[in-house]
């Protein structure tokens, strides 16, 4: 969602400048920079804005300087008040100098701008056309970047594909893990007392239930593929992923609280299971970037 556009239009008036600049942000939210004279503009060309974003953090710049029908006016009170500061401070620090005329004028309100002509509709129109363009500009560079961003994701999201089938390989083999160390542990318990086949199955086969992992990663896998299909799919984004992103950090969180149980094995899908959070922190932070 970061983008910036700058468009100058001339008008019988003046010139109007319109710039926008955009970073990622969860919602949309409208920073202006206008001059008074252009406040009364100000819910219009929110308006425009609103109808062609739906996220970013935006600071709008509207400016307009008169070249016709105008005349400079010396703000005196404001001069009156820089001289009187010069000569205080001066007299406070023991300083010398003389104050400079230059860099006074350059104080912002100094020159002020006066006119008898009043902003009419043309000009209205004139402002909101140059807004129009300034926002299709933007956009141009944030579609850019959104397809670029949308390539990352999806190659994210094989990635974790890739993961959730390591996982239920490896998956397919707790039962046999969960006998044998059983066997292990009874064995050290009872010292070589015999020990009954049938329940020990049936206790090896009921630690796998309670481990279980696969409706998490059958889950995960859904959630990974309808990423894609919203990726693919048209209107706003950016909200729906991030929801989507909640279902499947929970899905891989419950699946770190049921490897504690298979051993080596159990390392082996933590591990995997972390690199699978990663990932989706990673598409989490550029799902940020899409509307």
């Amino acid at each position: 969602m970061t983008g910036f556009a700058r468009v100058r239009k001339a008008i019988e008036q003046g010139e109007i400048t319109v710039s926008l600049k955009s970073v990622n942000h969860r919602g949309l939210d409208l920073h202006f920079h206008m001059s008074s004279e252009l406040d009364a503009l100000e819910n219009e060309i929110r308006g425009a804005l609103k109808s062609n974003l739906a996220r970013g953090h935006v600071q709008i710049h509207v400016a307009f300087v008169r070249t016709k029908g105008a005349s400079a006016a010396l703000n005196r009170t404001l001069l009156d008040t820089y001289m009187q500061a010069f000569q205080e401070a001066s007299q406070l620090y023991h300083l010398t100098g003389h104050p400079e005329l230059n860099a006074a004028l350059r104080i912002p309100g100094m020159l002020s701008i006066e006119s008898q002509e009043e902003l009419d509709e043309d000009f209205r129109r004139a402002v909101l056309d140059t807004v129009a363009e300034a926002v299709a500009t933007l956009n141009i560079f944030r579609e850019r970047e959104g397809a670029a961003t949308v390539d990352e994701i999806r190659q994210r999201g094989s990635s974790l594909c890739a993961l959730v089938t390591r996982m239920e390989e490896i998956r397919q083999g707790a039962v046999p893990a969960f006998h044998k160390r059983l066997m292990e542990k009874l064995a050290d318990l009872l010292h070589g007392a015999a020990i009954d086949p049938q329940r020990l199955a049936q206790e090896a086969a009921l630690l796998a239930d309670r481990s279980d992992i696969s409706e998490e990663l059958v889950r995960l896998r859904t959630h990974a593929g309808h990423l894609d299909s919203m990726l693919t799919g048209a209107g706003e984004v950016g909200k729906r992923l991030d929801f989507l992103l909640q279902e499947m950090n929970r899905e891989a969180n419950t699946i770190l609280s049921k490897t504690g149980g298979l051993g080596e094995l159990g390392l082996t899908i933590t591990d995997l299971a972390l690199a699978a959070k990663a990932e989706i922190d990673k598409i989490r932070e550029q799902s940020l970037n899409l509307e």
